[in-house]
């Protein structure tokens, strides 16, 4: 059976990629996340993506390595993740009655076969009450996630709509992902 590897240790990627009910083992990359700037969103996602997929294929050149990268940006900002709790209420505010944009990058890695694309979901959120991102701030959940906020959890009652793939914006584009991986020869 072919091996798959999720090039991550984000806790959404992996159970976005359980979806497909494949077996995948985790191995986290160390890559290099530094990047220019003044890059184009979508080459930054995959260019980390692959950075991702190529320090953990390189010791396991006949799987299937997946990397992934997700970068939210509202006004050619890119909005990472939150420093603190100060950092999270400035981006939640600027993001408040706006609409912005999701990029997720993804590489996959077999051997000498590369399969990179990106995924843009534009989000809109409503408008908020600065009472309402301080109770959000409280769950913690803004504090790990790129943008300050996780749509797949308490996040969503911010959202008002999206379009584009939802998965995406949780951090990895499953059916292209999926697609991919059978143009590949990866056994679906």
């Amino acid at each position: 059976m072919a091996r798959l590897i999720l090039a991550s240790s984000s806790p959404r990627r992996q159970e976005i990629l359980k979806s497909l009910r494949a077996s995948f083992e985790i191995i986290t990359s160390n890559a290099d996340e530094s990047v220019n700037c003044n890059m184009p969103p979508e080459e930054i996602v995959m260019t980390l993506a692959e950075r991702k997929a190529q320090t953990v294929a390189k010791e396991n050149h006949d799987a299937f390595v997946i990397g992934a990268d997700t970068i939210v940006v509202y006004n050619d900002r890119i909005l990472g993740k939150p420093a603190d709790r100060d950092d999270a209420k400035q981006m939640l505010m600027m993001l408040s009655g706006n609409t912005h944009a999701v990029f997720t990058g993804t590489c996959i890695l077999h051997g000498n076969d590369k399969e990179i694309f990106y995924e843009k979901t534009e989000v809109s959120f409503w408008e908020l009450a600065e009472a309402e991102i301080d109770r959000y701030i409280r769950t913690g959940e803004p504090l790990d996630k790129a943008g300050s906020y996780g749509i797949q959890g308490y996040g969503a009652i911010l959202v008002k709509s999206i379009h584009g793939d939802f998965y995406s914006v949780v951090g990895l584009p499953v059916a292209k992902l999926y697609r991919a991986l059978k143009k590949m020869g990866y056994p679906t």
